[in-house]
């Protein structure tokens, strides 16, 4: 199965992230606040995913990072990757980076490390690119290689592909994946901890928001016949379960019956299908709303009568954060947990 990019669009960690890294890693600079950690595996690694088991050498020292959120593991644990996959929706300054990548970018580079370099991917990957990058590992846990790009990588680098579906890695595993192979698992474990941590604290916020039945939604306002939403294989709804909501038994079922996919387009001829929906969340403006409910069919789910929708933007910084990674969680999740609360607030009430 091929799915191009673009067709889907410490209790234990008892000190910071940083800290953990610059006691394990050389290299630091005295005029940043950043430090730029080195990881180079110490012996051989094997990694399994989708195609298989990759084996990562000793020694290995130089990242490339392909799709999409894989880089930010990278540099989460303040490793620099030598080259990344541009970004272009979700961002508005034009530098091809996420907001949250492009400044732990440049306080890296502040730091004394090399600019990375870019490379489109939207249509097909850029092997010559991603070759000329000289990468010892190629990050791609988060991603929809299919078995004919994946042959090629590995000519290039080992390659560390996703662990089941396309686009189906939830952040988690994400992090593991790549974590591990960048010899660096125990910094993705603590990486992963003290993300919960504050997700759980953004959450504590809101207590309105327990136990609602939420899903990821997408809908053109201007052709309203299909309603589609993310499965639960999908970072987007399963990472509803992080909130403490639920996941609507509609979905659920679909997820149950259609594994291999994250996302299910049904007729709005159908609506009723997500009637148990309570809180939707979708790609669109809160002025879209109107649109909707004046839907003859659409404007019949409840969520969308009651106005339990939660708009995330459409290209807009928030909208691409609400795919889970350990760099945009930090930067958006207070904003989207509030916007999803409000949300609950209407579902509440009806």
């Amino acid at each position: 199965m091929t799915v191009s990019r673009k067709s889907f669009l410490t209790a234990g960690l008892a000190a910071p992230i940083a800290a953990i890294l610059a006691a394990c890693t050389a290299d630091s600079s005295d005029n940043s606040t950043a430090s730029v950690a080195t990881a180079v595996t110490t012996g051989e690694i094997s990694v399994e995913h989708a195609f298989g088991t990759t084996v990562i050498p000793a020694g290995a020292s130089r990242f490339t990072a392909i799709a999409w959120g894989n880089h930010d593991v990278a540099l989460a644990l303040d490793v620099m990757p030598a080259g990344l996959s541009s970004q272009e929706w979700g961002t508005e300054d034009g530098s091809g980076m996420m907001e949250w990548t492009k400044q732990k970018v440049d306080e890296l580079v502040a730091a004394g490390a090399e600019q990375p370099v870019l490379f489109d991917d939207t249509d097909g990957y850029d092997f010559e690119a991603i070759a000329e990058t000289h990468p010892d590992v190629i990050l791609a846990a988060y991603s929809g290689l299919s078995q004919e790009d994946y042959d090629t990588l590995t000519k290039i680098a080992p390659t560390v592909a996703y662990p089941g579906v396309p686009w189906g890695t939830k952040w988690r595993e994400m992090i593991r994946l790549n974590s591990q192979a960048m010899g660096l698992a125990e910094q993705g474990d603590a990486l992963i901890t003290d993300l919960e941590q504050q997700i759980d604290d953004a959450v504590a916020q809101y207590p309105q928001i327990a136990g609602k039945s939420a899903a990821f939604f997408y809908m053109s306002q201007s052709d309203t016949s299909t309603i589609g939403f993310y499965t639960t294989a999908d970072p987007r709804t399963a990472f509803m379960t992080d909130l403490g909501m639920t996941i609507p038994a509609s979905v659920q079922a679909v997820s149950d019956a259609e594994p291999e996919t994250f996302f299910i387009d049904v007729s709005s001829e159908n609506a009723d299908q997500v009637a148990d929906v309570d809180v939707m969340i979708i790609y669109g403006e809160n002025s879209d709303l109107a649109a909707l409910q004046a839907d003859s069919l659409v404007g019949t789910i409840p969520a969308i009568k009651n106005g339990a929708v939660a708009f995330v933007g459409n290209g807009a910084p928030l909208s691409a954060s609400t795919n889970p990674g350990p760099l945009s969680i930090p930067w958006g999740i207070k904003e989207y947990v509030a916007l999803i609360a409000a949300a609950a607030d209407k579902a509440a009430a009806s």
